[in-house]
């Protein structure tokens, strides 16, 4: 891709739960950190597929602050330093505030620049004609064009939004006439006809100046608030940032504007909204069915069968969607799945775990995974990162027993600082502070036993942080 007059910055955003593909996707760990098509989770194919193209130092990342060191972590995997890349937010507020937020924080380093922002959970088949269309949307933006993606719709599609291009501007793209929400089948079928109707990516390119002007004319209450959050910290409070707008950018700024832009794009882009749009995706078997892990199938077709840790038998079934993992089984008809969104809710309501989290959990320092939990004992799996600590802590009512089973562990019990190897054990009694680190060059895996009556966060005494910082 050719120098321009100013910087180009690719802006992930990775906010968002994907709460449409429960039980993989979770609160705590969102379809974005998954790895769905391929190897590689969704935001490190992400990234991939904008290099060599674009510079890897301009990448930033919008995140919540709960996803920072696992964001971080998919980023060192890929050989991306994490260091400057990553802006936190302290909740979610929709996508003109994420956006704004980048807008801002890029602006404090250059004195203007062109950035390109992308949803970090999306795909893309056609890389070669991706990088073609970023090169016209960048020329675009460098004239002063906000640029949207529009996706040429290869079937009346009902769970997209649709962007209605007006008349044709240089470049290839037409001017936005409107956007209009999720059209029933019918309608969708006379967007098609029309030709002029683009699914809405979520996918942009400006000038960082560009955008700060619409944000003047058409939310300047919200640009105000971000400046004063954004000038005076590089931690944005949460206190003031909850009260701000939850306000997607094409509600606050596209639908307004005069500067928009629609560039047709057909690249084979999904934005893995559902199992169904996952499963269309993905390229089909023997019976056009979908299937990951152990899995034997008898007289099934059109199906999507996604196991973990089980052996799944299906047998005489059409248009079904079975996703295995752990802790829960999800089953539904293929069509009707992305209505999972209702069921997360519901659970989250009853306050059930399975909507948030799962068996294992991920953390700065590493992972927990629980093997067995009841009232009186939890007993979990760590795995710790070479060369990292866990908080120095104490726990008032329940003591526990550690077995290291890899690697080498430092261990401080009390008074007694101790190491062990594969096959060694401790037990820290209640009341007694204590810390697990690992000194070693590979993972330290190790079995904890907790035995008491509570064992609640609020029994937990913390002394440092996760890095050992007071």
């Amino acid at each position: 891709m050719p120098k321009h007059e100013m910087n180009v910055y690719p802006v992930l955003l990775a906010g968002g739960t994907g709460s449409r593909l429960w039980p993989i996707s979770r609160e705590l760990y969102p379809k974005q950190l998954v790895s769905l098509v391929g190897a590689d989770s969704l935001v490190q194919s992400t990234i991939k597929r904008l290099l060599p193209d674009l510079d890897v130092e301009k990448v930033r990342i919008v995140c919540g602050e709960e996803h920072y060191f696992e964001i971080a972590r998919h980023l060192e995997e890929i050989d991306v330093p994490s260091e400057g890349k990553i802006i936190t937010e302290p909740c979610g507020r929709n996508t003109a505030p994420a956006i704004l937020l980048a807008v801002l924080n890029i602006l404090k380093k250059e004195k203007d620049a062109v950035l390109l922002v992308f949803p970090s959970d999306h795909v893309i088949k056609d890389i070669d004609g991706f990088r073609e269309r970023l090169k016209k949307a960048i020329s675009l933006a460098m004239k002063d064009h906000i640029v949207t993606f529009g996706i040429k719709p290869s079937s009346p599609e009902t769970g997209y939004g649709y962007i209605e291009g007006a008349k044709a501007v240089s470049g290839g793209a037409y001017a936005v006439k409107r956007f209009v929400e999720k059209p029933d089948e019918k309608t969708a079928r006379q967007y098609i006809k029309a030709g002029n109707f683009f699914w809405n990516s979520g996918m942009f390119a400006f000038k960082a100046s560009v955008m700060i002007k619409e944000f003047i004319t058409y939310e300047p209450a919200l640009l105000k608030s971000m400046r004063k959050m954004v000038s005076n910290s590089n931690t944005v409070p949460m206190e003031k940032y909850s009260e701000l707008p939850n306000v997607s950018i094409d509600y606050a700024i596209m639908e307004k504007t005069k500067k928009g832009v629609v560039l047709p794009s057909d690249f084979g882009w999904s934005d893995i909204g559902s199992w169904k749009s996952l499963y269309d995706f993905l390229p089909k078997g023997d019976n056009d069915n979908v299937v990951e892990g152990d899995v034997i199938l008898q007289e099934t077709r059109k199906c999507f069968i996604r196991g973990s840790n089980r052996l799944i038998v299906a047998n005489d079934l059409e248009d079904i969607v079975v996703v295995e993992t752990p802790d829960t089984v999800f089953v539904s008809n293929l069509h009707t799945s992305k209505n999972v969104k209702s069921i997360v809710s519901d659970l989250k309501k009853r306050g059930r775990k399975e909507y948030q989290s799962h068996l294992t959990v991920y953390r700065p320092w590493g992972t927990y995974t629980i093997l067995e939990e009841n009232k009186n004992t939890k007993i979990k799996r760590i795995v710790v990162y070479p060369g990292v600590k866990l908080s120095m802590q104490m726990h008032h009512h329940r003591s526990e027993h550690w077995i290291v089973v890899h690697g080498t562990a430092k261990i401080v019990n009390g008074d007694q600082v101790i190491f062990l190897e594969e096959n060694q054990s401790t037990y820290v009694p209640k009341t007694t502070r204590h810390r697990l680190e690992n000194p070693g060059k590979v993972p330290l895996h190790i079995i904890e036993v907790q035995i008491g009556p509570y064992l609640e966060e609020d029994d937990i005494v913390r002394y440092d942080d996760d890095f050992g910082r007071k």
